[in-house]
C-alpha cells in the first residue's frame, strides 16, 4: 500500500463526533473556570475548533461575516454567511444556525453602526436567555463597532483569547491522530519537493509541491511562504520567490501547513541542492541547528514550567544570537498556538510562565545564521508531550550530506 493510499484510509479512523464534543467541552470548561456567561468567536480557526464547522476559512480571516455564540451552558448558535446554513447540517455541536450580520464597512457602508446595534442586541438577548444575570461575555476578536454597542447594551466584554488558547492546548486521542495524518501529508509533499529539487527549478515551483499534495489530501492551505534558497536563507523570514535555485545552495523551508481536518503541521527542513559536496560552512551551520533541536527535544517533559524550559534550553552561540528564531518552542494545533516559549535572554521582556502538560503538542525550533552570513539553516520538529517525555510526529530524515 502506498503512503498516499494509507493516508486516505487512516482518515476513516478519526471519530469526528468525539473530537468535536471534546473540543466544545474544553471551551466550556475554560469559560466556567473564568466565570464567563458565554463567548462569541469570530476567528475562523477558533470557530472550527469549538464547533467543527468551517466555511471559506481564509476569506473569514479578514471578513467578520461568520461567528458563533457559545453559552457556558445552553444551546450553541452559529451565525453563518448568507445562504450557507446548510453547511452545518448534521454537526451535533451546533443547535441553531442564523444569518450573520457582517460588521464591516465594505458590507454595510453608512449602515454600519445601525447594523452593529442590531448585532449587539441579538447577542445580548442570547446572553440574557442562557446566562441570566451573568454579563461577562468573552470575545476572541470583534470589530470596534461591535464592542462599543455591546457595552451600550450593558455587557461586560472580556478578552476571549485566553480561554480559547488554553482549551486548544490539550489534545485528545482523535486530535492527535488527526495531527499525525496532517504530518504524513506534509511529509509526502516534502518527499515530492526533495525529488523535484535540482538546479534550475525556482523556489515557487518547488514550494508548489507541498501545496498540491495538501489539497489532494483534503487539506486547507499553507499559512506562510517560507521557502528560500542560497543567500535568501539568511536572514530568515524571506518569502518564496521566482529565484532560480542553483547547484550547491541550501534550501530552507517551514511547512506551516493547515492539513487534513484543519490540523497544523509545523516542521522545518533544510535541503542541499545538487551532487557536489557541501561546504564545511554549510555543514557547520546545519550541525549546529541539529544540535539545538535535539538538545531541546531531549529536555522536554511534562511538569516543567515555561521559564524552566527556557533557562535550561540549549545556549545559542553569540555568533547566531542576533538572528535567532523568536521562540525556542511553541504550541501547535489548528495553527501555531499557546504557549510561546522564548529564549531565556528574552524572557523578562517577552516571556510568560505556565506549565508544560501531557498531551500538549509543541514545535521545537532552530534557525542558525550569522548576521551578514551567506546562508542559514532552519530545522524544526513537532512533538507530543507524553507522561514520559515526547513522541515525535515526524520521521522525515535529516540531510545526511550535511551531517558528515
Amino acid at each position: 500500500m502506498s503512503k498516499l493510499s494509507s493516508i486516505r484510509h487512516d482518515k476513516t479512523q478519526i471519530d469526528l463526533v468525539r473530537m468535536r464534543q471534546y473540543r466544545l467541552g474544553r471551551v466550556r470548561e475554560q469559560l466556567k473556570a473564568k466565570g464567563y456567561g458565554g463567548i462569541v468567536i469570530f476567528d475562523p480557526v477558533n470557530l472550527r475548533y469549538a464547533t467543527g464547522s468551517r466555511n471559506m476559512q481564509v476569506f473569514m480571516l479578514r471578513n467578520p461575516a461568520r461567528y458563533v455564540f457559545i453559552p457556558t451552558e445552553g444551546p450553541v448558535t452559529l451565525f453563518d454567511f448568507p445562504n450557507c446554513e446548510h453547511l452545518s447540517e448534521g454537526i451535533e455541536t451546533i443547535d441553531e444556525v442564523r444569518p450573520a450580520i457582517t460588521l464591516s464597512y465594505v458590507a454595510s457602508g453608512e449602515n454600519l453602526y445601525d447594523n452593529a446595534k442590531e448585532w449587539a442586541k441579538e447577542i445580548t438577548d442570547l446572553m440574557k436567555q442562557h446566562a441570566g444575570e451573568n454579563k461577562k461575555l468573552a470575545i476572541d476578536y470583534v470589530p470596534s463597532v461591535g464592542a462599543i454597542e455591546l457595552s451600550k447594551q450593558g455587557m461586560e466584554v472580556v478578552d476571549g483569547q485566553e480561554p480559547i488558547e488554553h482549551a486548544r492546548s490539550i489534545k485528545n486521542k482523535q486530535e492527535i491522530e488527526a495531527m499525525k495524518i496532517s504530518v504524513r501529508t506534509a511529509e509526502e509533499g516534502m518527499i515530492r519537493m526533495q525529488q523535484a529539487l535540482e538546479p534550475g527549478i525556482t523556489e515557487n515551483e518547488l514550494w508548489s509541491y507541498l501545496h498540491q499534495t495538501n489539497i489532494q489530501q483534503g487539506g486547507d492551505y499553507v499559512e506562510t511562504r517560507l521557502l528560500n534558497s542560497g543567500n535568501r536563507t539568511n536572514p530568515w523570514f524571506q518569502e518564496c520567490s521566482d529565484k532560480v535555485i542553483n547547484e550547491g545552495e541550501l534550501v530552507a523551508f517551514d511547512t506551516d501547513m493547515n492539513g487534513p481536518f484543519g490540523y497544523f503541521t509545523d516542521i522545518s527542513r533544510t535541503f542541499y541542492c545538487g551532487d557536489d559536496e557541501p561546504s564545511e560552512e554549510q555543514k557547520r551551520l546545519y550541525q549546529t541547528a541539529y544540535e539545538q533541536i535535539q538538545y531541546n527535544i531531549d529536555l522536554l517533559k511534562p511538569g516543567m514550567t515555561f521559564r524552566e524550559y527556557a533557562e535550561k534550553s540549549w545556549r545559542i552561540p553569540e555568533e547566531f544570537f542576533p538572528n535567532r528564531y523568536f521562540t525556542v518552542a511553541h504550541g501547535t494545533g489548528l495553527s501555531g498556538e499557546y504557549p510561546y516559549i522564548v529564549y531565556p535572554q528574552d524572557f523578562e521582556e517577552k516571556g510568560y510562565d505556565g506549565v508544560i502538560q501531557e498531551n500538549m503538542v509543541l514545535s521545537v525550533e532552530s534557525y542558525i545564521g550569522s548576521p551578514g552570513g551567506k546562508e542559514g539553516v532552519k530545522l524544526e520538529e513537532q512533538l507530543l508531550v507524553t507522561k514520559d517525555g515526547v513522541e515525535n510526529f515526524s520521521d522525515f530524515p535529516f540531510e545526511q550530506k550535511l551531517m558528515k
